[in-house]
C-alpha cells in the first residue's frame, strides 16, 4: 500500500507506546491549532509566551482528568492492537449486522398487520407504532453514555441482546399487550445498534473517509426494500407471523459475531499487554460503586432528557387523535418541557454532573447547534411531505394501486442512499463537507416546492416521480454531510455524544412532524368532506375519513363523489406541503453556520489501525468544539486533559481572543 493514505483504505495510525494506546491522545484545540510535530511546539511555545505574565486559563486543578472516559479509551486500547485483517473482519461484522436489520426491518414492517388482527386487535397498529416511535427517540443518548463508560463491545453486546429479547417476545405474544410490550426491547435494541454503529465507524475512520463509510449500514435497503415483502409473503405462506419475528433471535447474533470476536479478541490482546485503562468500578465497595456509576452515566441528565422527550413524543404522536384540552396531555406536554429545559442547566454545573451525557463544551459549539438544528427541520420537512399521508393521496386522488403508490414513496429513500454514496465519495476526494450540506439543502427544498406544484390531480405520475427524485437527492446530499460536520466539531472522546444528539434530534424532528401532518389531516379532510360531497353522499363523510378503502375505491373518478373527496385530499396535502416548505427552508441558513472545516488537515486523534488517515500537512486543524481545550496545548506533556470540563466559561472568550492573532501570525485560517 501507498504511504499516502490520503485517499487509500485502511491503515496504522501512529502509537508510541502502551501508554499511549490506553490513554487518549489530549484533545486539544477546535478547528484551529496543528496537530504536526515541530510546529506544534512552536505553535504551543508562542502561546505560552504570550501567556506567561499571567495565565488566568491554565486549568485550575491537577485533577483535570483525560476527556475520555473508559469505555472510548478500551476501543482505542483495540484499535491500538488489531491488524487490518481484524479491522476487515470487524466492518464484516457490520456490514452482516446491518444487512441483517435491514432486512428484518422491512420483512416484519408487513407482519404487524397480521400479528395484530391475530389478537384481534388490528386498531393497535398505531400504538404499536407510537410505543416504536418514542423508544427510538430516547434510547439513543442512555446508549451512547453506556458505550463510552463500559465500552463499545460490552454497548453492542448489550444492544443484541435486547433485540433478541425483543425478538422472542414477539414471537412468543399471547396478547396484544404482551406484543406492544415487546416494542421496547425491540426498539431499544434495534435504535441502540444504529446509534453504535456509527460510533463504532467514528471510532475507526478519519474525518476524511467517515461519510463514506457511515452510508455503508444503508446500502443493504438497495436490495432489502425489495427482498423484504416477499420474504413476508413467503413466511405468512408456509410459516407464521411467529416465524418472522422468531427466526431474527437466532440470525442476528450469527450476523453480530465477526464484529463480536474482533472486539472481544483484540480486548484480550489488548488486556494481556497492559494497555486496558482501570475499570471506573475497579477496588470499589458497594456504595462507591454506586456512587461512581451515577456520575459515570450521569443518571439524572439521562433521566431529564428520555422523560422529558417522552412526555413530549407521546402527547404529540397522540395528540392529533384526542383533544388538546385533555389535562392529561397539556401536563406531560408541561412536565416534558420543563425536564428539557432543565437539563442544559443540569449538565453546565461541574458539581452535580462532573461526566455529563452532553458535553459542555459541545451546548456551546456553533456548528453543533446549527447541526442539531438542521436535523430537526431536515426530518420534520420530511415527515410532512413524503410520510406518512403522501402516499393516501397518491392512492386516493391518482388513484393508483398500493404498489404502484409504495414504489414512489421509496424512491426517496432509494435515491438518497446513491447520492449519499456518490456525495461521500466527493467529499473523501475535496476535503469540504458543508458546500455539501448547503447545496443539497437548496435541492432538498426545491423539490419541495415541485412537490407543491404537482400536487393536483391532473399532474402527471412523472412530474411526480420527478419531485420525489430531487428531494431524494437533496436529502442525500445534506442529511451524511450535516452528521458528518456535527462529529467534526468533537474531539474523539465527545463524538459518541455529538452523534447521539445528532440522531436524537433527527428522530424527534420526524415525531413533531408526523404530529403537525396529522394534525392538518384530522381537522382538515372531514370538515371539507362535509362541505363538498354532493347531497346524495354527504352523510357518508364520517365513513370516508376513516376508510382509505373506500375514499380510494368506493366511486369511481369523474363521479361528483369523487371529485369531491380528491378536492378535499388535495387541498389538505396542499397545506401539508406547504408546511413542509417552511420547515425545510432553515435548513440552508443553519448551513451557513456550520465550520467549513476542511476535514483533510483535522485530525481527532482516533488511534491505531483505521479506515484512511487524515493527511499530515503542516497545517492541521484538530477536531473538537471546545476553545477551553486549547489551554492543554500548553501543557501537552502533563497529560492533564479535560476535554469534556471547559473550566471556565469566561476563560474560554478570553483565550479565542488571545489565540485569533496567534494564529493568523502562523498562517491559521481562522
Amino acid at each position: 500500500m501507498a504511504n499516502d493514505d490520503r485517499y487509500g483504505t485502511f491503515s496504522d495510525a501512529p502509537s508510541n507506546s502502551a501508554a499511549d494506546a490506553a490513554e487518549p491522545t489530549p484533545a486539544l484545540a477546535p478547528a484551529q491549532r496543528s496537530t504536526g510535530g515541530a510546529h506544534e511546539k512552536r505553535t504551543a511555545t508562542a502561546m505560552s509566551d504570550a501567556n506567561d505574565v499571567h495565565d488566568p486559563l491554565r486549568p485550575r486543578t491537577a485533577s483535570s482528568q483525560s476527556s475520555a472516559q473508559a469505555g472510548v479509551k478500551r476501543l482505542e486500547a483495540i484499535a491500538s492492537t488489531w491488524s487490518r485483517t481484524a479491522l476487515y473482519i470487524a466492518y464484516l461484522g457490520i456490514g452482516l449486522t446491518a444487512f441483517a436489520t435491514s432486512l428484518e426491518s422491512q420483512t416484519t414492517i408487513n407482519l404487524a398487520v397480521y400479528a395484530t388482527s391475530a389478537f384481534s386487535a388490528h386498531s393497535l397498529v398505531s400504538t404499536v407504532l407510537v410505543v416504536q416511535g418514542v423508544v427510538l427517540s430516547v434510547v439513543k443518548p442512555p446508549m451512547s453514555k453506556i458505550a463510552d463508560v463500559f465500552g463499545r463491545f460490552e454497548g453492542f453486546t448489550l444492544s443484541v441482546f435486547i433485540y433478541v429479547i425483543g425478538y422472542i417476545q414477539q414471537a412468543a405474544a399471547n396478547n396484544v399487550k404482551t406484543y406492544a410490550a415487546a416494542q421496547i426491547f425491540y426498539s431499544a435494541g434495534q435504535t441502540g445498534l444504529q446509534i453504535l454503529i456509527q460510533i463504532f465507524i467514528a471510532d475507526t475512520s478519519d474525518l476524511l473517509n467517515r461519510a463514506f463509510v457511515a452510508t455503508l449500514p444503508d446500502t443493504p435497503f438497495l436490495i432489502n426494500v425489495w427482498i423484504g415483502p416477499t420474504l413476508a409473503d413467503a413466511i405468512l405462506t408456509n410459516l407464521n407471523w411467529r416465524w418472522g419475528y422468531g427466526i431474527w433471535a437466532v440470525v442476528l447474533p450469527v450476523a453480530f459475531l465477526p464484529l463480536a470476536l474482533a472486539l472481544y479478541l483484540n480486548q484480550r490482546k489488548a488486556a494481556k499487554r497492559g494497555m486496558l485503562p482501570a475499570s471506573p468500578l475497579e477496588g470499589k465497595d458497594w456504595w462507591e460503586t454506586a456512587k461512581s456509576l451515577w456520575f459515570e452515566l450521569d443518571a439524572v441528565g439521562l433521566l431529564l432528557i428520555c422523560v422529558g422527550f417522552s412526555l413530549i413524543l407521546i402527547p404529540l404522536t397522540v395528540g392529533a387523535e384526542s383533544s388538546w384540552k385533555d389535562p392529561s396531555i397539556l401536563a406531560m406536554l408541561v412536565v416534558g418541557s420543563v425536564c428539557v429545559i432543565v437539563f442544559p442547566f443540569w449538565e453546565r454545573s461541574k458539581t452535580l454532573a462532573p461526566r455529563p451525557c452532553m458535553p459542555r463544551a459541545l451546548m456551546k459549539n456553533r456548528t453543533f447547534l446549527s447541526g442539531l438544528a438542521f436535523a430537526f427541520f431536515y426530518f420534520s420537512a420530511f415527515y410532512l411531505s413524503v410520510l406518512p399521508y403522501f402516499q393516501s393521496y397518491l392512492l386516493v386522488v391518482h388513484g393508483l394501486s398500493v404498489a404502484e403508490a409504495g414504489r414512489i414513496i421509496q424512491t426517496f429513500t432509494f435515491v438518497a442512499t446513491i447520492t449519499a454514496l456518490l456525495v461521500s465519495l466527493v467529499i473523501k476526494y475535496t476535503g469540504r463537507y458543508r458546500i455539501m450540506v448547503t447545496v443539497g439543502s437548496c435541492i432538498y427544498v426545491s423539490g419541495l416546492i415541485l412537490m407543491l406544484v404537482f400536487r393536483t390531480e391532473h399532474s402527471r405520475i412523472s412530474a411526480i416521480v420527478g419531485a420525489q427524485v430531487l428531494i431524494g437527492i437533496g436529502g442525500g446530499m445534506c442529511h451524511f454531510p450535516a452528521q458528518l460536520g456535527v462529529q467534526a466539531s468533537a474531539s474523539h472522546s465527545e463524538v459518541g455524544a455529538a452523534t447521539a444528539a445528532f440522531l436524537t434530534l433527527l428522530e424527534i424532528g420526524g415525531a413533531v412532524g408526523s404530529a403537525i401532518s396529522g394534525s392538518i389531516w384530522s381537522s382538515n379532510i372531514l370538515p371539507k368532506l362535509q362541505a363538498y360531497l354532493p347531497p346524495e353522499t354527504k352523510d357518508r363523510a364520517t365513513d370516508i375519513f376513516g376508510s382509505i378503502d373506500l375514499a380510494a375505491n368506493g366511486w369511481p373518478m369523474g363521479s361528483p363523489t369523487r371529485d369531491a373527496i380528491n378536492l378535499a385530499y388535495q387541498e389538505t396535502i396542499t397545506r401539508i406541503v406547504f408546511i413542509a416548505v417552511c420547515m425545510a427552508t432553515p435548513c440552508i441558513l443553519l448551513s451557513f453556520l456550520m465550520e467549513n472545516y476542511k476535514l483533510d488537515e483535522m485530525d481527532q486523534h482516533v488511534k491505531g489501525t483505521v479506515i484512511g488517515k487524515a493527511r499530515q500537512a503542516s497545517r492541521d486543524f484538530e477536531a473538537g468544539p471546545s476553545s477551553g481545550q486549547c489551554v492543554n496545548l500548553l501543557h501537552h506533556d502533563d497529560g492533564h486533559v479535560d476535554g469534556d470540563d471547559d473550566e471556565d466559561d469566561n476563560d474560554d472568550s478570553n483565550l479565542d481572543a488571545k489565540m485569533q492573532p496567534l494564529l493568523r501570525k502562523q498562517g491559521k485560517a481562522v
